[in-house]
């Protein structure tokens, strides 16, 4: 039988699909607390660790509370738009599906969850790295019976993986006086813990998939407002300083020792902490106005732990280093994510998706209506 043209290309088609299998696209999948959640607590409705409130996201799509717990990108946000990445949807998004997995990848970040599971225990709800990486072991099976094993192992491993959490282990476990943690360990033993328990985590994701992965070093914790307003002095907490640097130190050095012992792991150390510092003492150079307090809080009565509608907010939201007792601005958020690209030489994984621009600051509205 004489075949046509029309038909020979059909059947090559048909071939390259039965050989190729799924092409896979280079997606995200992000593991985080409330510096990189994008909604997951939203939907944990016993959670005390929600940004689900005004003003939470004024300078993100709408100007609607979508879950972060800023007022407008993460840092991952930002370092994925700029490698023309797609940004991932939270896990716990009602409108998530297999497709959109596959087009997107997944945020499985938690405001109040740590490395450690004790961590952040009065929050009541929120996701853990353990947790997390069980949801993500679900998701996998999604995707399995979505597409062949060999498309999805490809698919897992050229993904690109984020892993930002550990200032909760800190500032809501070992530093509060109330979880055993704070006083079964010394600061050195704490974080010995902390590292053994989070190899044992990035083992996990690496026989999982993940090749391409990286870990957010912690910021100078001290400084934020929160345990500014807590101190004597109004200054920053040393101590809890020299825990996020003593982290660092460690985790650099775990990530160094796990690419060269995991098969094709290329694991980054992402440190932002002499950046934040700089940031933190001198704010002028960087553009900023202040450093010392949250754009939105209740006025004289702090620490307002979250930002809430009654709040007052600045007036202009792009001079503030801090959104909120915890968290950082866009504006900060967009200088941290600029600098890691920066220092880590990181490559657009696809040029034709451009980044999306930094949110202007608009009209600060009247809280009172």
């Amino acid at each position: 039988m004489k075949l046509s043209s029309r038909q020979l290309i059909i059947i090559l088609i048909l071939l390259g699909i039965a050989t190729d299998g799924y092409h896979c696209k280079v997606v995200q999948f992000i593991f985080g607390d409330s510096l990189s959640d994008v909604g997951n607590n939203r939907y944990l409705t016993r959670s005390l660790a929600n940004a689900n409130l005004p003003w939470y996201g004024i300078d993100f799509g709408n100007g609607m509370p979508n879950g972060r717990f800023t007022n407008g990108r993460t840092v991952a946000d930002i370092i994925g738009d700029k490698m023309g990445l797609p940004r991932p949807p939270a896990f716990l998004d009602p409108s998530l599906t297999e497709d959109v997995i596959l087009e997107n990848g997944v945020n499985y970040a938690s405001g109040g969850g740590g490395i450690l599971n004790e961590t952040g225990g009065y929050f009541i709800q929120r996701f853990s790295l353990y947790k997390q990486i069980d949801l993500f072991r679900g998701t996998q099976d999604l995707i399995k019976s979505k597409i062949d094993n060999e498309a999805a192992e490809k698919f897992f491993q050229e993904a690109r993986y984020v892993v930002a959490l550990g200032s909760n282990d800190f500032i809501n476990n070992y530093l509060t006086g109330v979880y055993s943690d704070s006083w079964k360990y010394n600061d050195a033993t704490f974080i010995d813990y902390l590292m053994e328990t989070l190899e044992d985590q990035l083992k996990m994701l690496h026989g999982m998939g993940a090749r391409q992965l990286m870990v957010f070093g912690l910021a100078p914790m001290g400084c934020i407002p929160l345990q500014r307003v807590l101190s004597t002095s109004g200054g920053c907490q040393e101590k809890t300083n020299k825990l996020a640097v003593s982290f660092n130190a460690a985790a650099s050095k775990l990530l160094d020792k796990m690419s060269s012992t995991l098969a094709n792991a290329s694991y980054t150390f992402g440190d932002n902490y002499d950046v934040v510092n700089d940031v933190i003492t001198n704010p002028s150079k960087f553009g900023f106005e202040n450093s010392d307090s949250p754009c939105c809080s209740f006025g004289r009565i702090r620490p307002a732990l979250t930002c809430i509608p009654a709040s007052i907010l600045c007036k202009d939201r792009s001079k503030y280093v801090f959104w909120d007792e915890y968290h950082p601005s866009d504006a900060a958020n967009e200088l941290v994510a600029n600098e890691l690209i920066k220092k880590l030489g990181f490559l657009q994984v696809d040029p034709t998706n451009s980044p999306s621009p930094a949110p202007a600051s608009e009209p600060t509205p009247d809280p009172e209506g």
